[in-house]
């Protein structure tokens, strides 16, 4: 079993998923967004560190999944994002728990199947993949998307590195 925490950072709500990869079954554990508040960077930032320090001891994950930084046409908005990203992200590197970074287009694709698939698409997916009873917050619903990302490229990859281990020892047993 693997626990994913899946992060999708903001400077107003950052948003989480956490997941469980149960004999190749993804099991939603809990989600929900952490509300950011405060008057200065550093409390905000703050905010977020205390927030997903509870998570951490409450869930324990061994993974965290957060989606990249993009810069579509607000720089400031791009900026507070990286700033809510690098406090999640420092948080957790300082439980020394792995941390994958993706593109929202990745997310996309290995939840949807297609990179430029709509929000409505994606939620209604983390709905039917996780089989929830009705979809979460948006920024919830985002991160749970990042979580499920990590795990099926995680699977894939866990997959591809025991087929190549598998030839490896077919060939040496020649």
């Amino acid at each position: 079993m693997k626990r994913i925490l899946g992060i999708d950072p903001g400077s107003r709500f950052t948003g989480f998923g956490i997941i469980e990869l149960n004999a190749g079954r993804s099991i939603w554990l809990n989600s929900g967004c952490i509300r950011v508040q405060g008057d200065s960077l550093a409390e905000k930032l703050c905010i977020i560190s205390e927030g997903l320090n509870n998570l951490l001891d409450e869930f324990q994950p061994d993974e965290m999944a957060i989606e990249k930084v993009f810069v579509s046409r607000n720089v400031d908005s791009a900026l507070k994002l990286g700033q809510a990203r690098g406090a999640a992200i420092s948080t957790v590197a300082l439980r020394k728990i792995p941390v994958s970074e993706y593109t929202p287009t990745q997310i996309k694709k290995a939840v949807v199947g297609k990179g430029n698939a709509a929000k409505t698409q994606v939620q209604h997916m983390v709905v039917n993949l996780l089989g929830l009873s009705s979809a979460p917050q948006e920024d919830a619903a985002d991160a749970l998307a990042i979580a499920l990302c990590h795990a099926h490229t995680g699977q894939t990859l866990g997959n591809r590195i025991e087929a190549l281990s598998n030839t490896t020892r077919a060939r040496k047993v020649r």
